[in-house]
């Protein structure tokens, strides 16, 4: 899997991939990733990689040409390396594309990488997006100052979900949105935490021993924490045929909010 990300700020990415449970992924190149600093494809004195936009407005927009030689080049590179490699997607981070969720992250781990444009300032120029984008993806109803941060978002989610990269392959499966619900609240030592306000206890469940009370006590927790925070949920995996009759039970026995 290869991702080729293009950025203003290659030294956002550094730091990242050599730290935490990814960075295995990172070194060994499961997850290869390779930086290209759009200004070397800036061909004046200044490097420049942005201009004001027509129709005038504030903010600047980016250049087409420096994108077109980045593109090229990462493209070429590609083929060099996989000749028999179909065309990768191209992704690009924006407040109008398709929010990022934990299917978009399970459908994107199963790929086989992809070019990342990290755009800065009012945005990329369009006729670039109309010409190489495959898919715009955005974190949510926000705007960031560039697509740095959602592409290291994306990075680090895609990674965990790759064979051998937690110590413990379960760890992924259990946890919020792998199976449409929000995750258990969990629990180490101390056994009793004493505070100003008083003791406060692990649940006595998770010392049972008891593996199928303990797991129906986490999914009660799951669907109780879910249908509180995000009953969006709750709804969507009852369409699904997710819930079973001890769930809706369960669901009807909490207290309307």
């Amino acid at each position: 899997m290869r991702f080729d990300v293009v950025t203003l700020f290659p030294e956002l990415f550094e730091p990242f991939l050599r730290v935490g449970v990814t960075r295995r992924a990172f070194e060994s190149r499961q997850v290869d990733v390779r930086l290209w600093p759009l200004r070397d494809f800036a061909e004046d004195n200044y490097r420049r990689v942005d201009d004001r936009p027509y129709g005038g407005g504030p903010g600047m927009v980016m250049l087409v040409e420096p994108l077109e030689r980045a593109m090229a080049a990462v493209r070429a590179d590609r083929v060099a390396a996989t000749s028999s490699a179909p065309p990768p997607a191209v992704i690009y981070f924006s407040p109008t594309g398709r929010r990022m969720d934990q299917a978009l992250v399970r459908e994107l781990a199963a790929g086989p990488g992809a070019i990342v444009l990290c755009g800065r300032y009012e945005g990329i120029d369009q006729r670039f997006l109309d010409r190489h984008v495959t898919m715009e993806i955005s974190l949510g109803d926000f705007v960031l100052s560039g697509g740095e941060l959602p592409a290291l978002a994306m990075l680090d989610a895609v990674t965990r979900l790759q064979e051998g990269v937690l110590n413990d392959a379960a760890s992924h499966q259990q946890d919020s949105f792998s199976d449409g619900l929000l995750d258990c609240p969990h629990y180490s030592r101390p056994e009793v935490l004493e505070t100003v306000n008083g003791s406060q206890p692990v649940p006595p469940v998770l010392l049972s021993g008891h593996h199928a009370e303990i797991a129906r006590w986490r999914r009660e927790r799951s669907l109780a924490l879910t249908q509180q925070r995000r009953p969006d949920l709750i709804e969507a995996a009852r369409r699904d045929g997710k819930l079973s009759r001890k769930d809706e039970a369960f669901l009807s026995s909490l207290p309307r909010v």
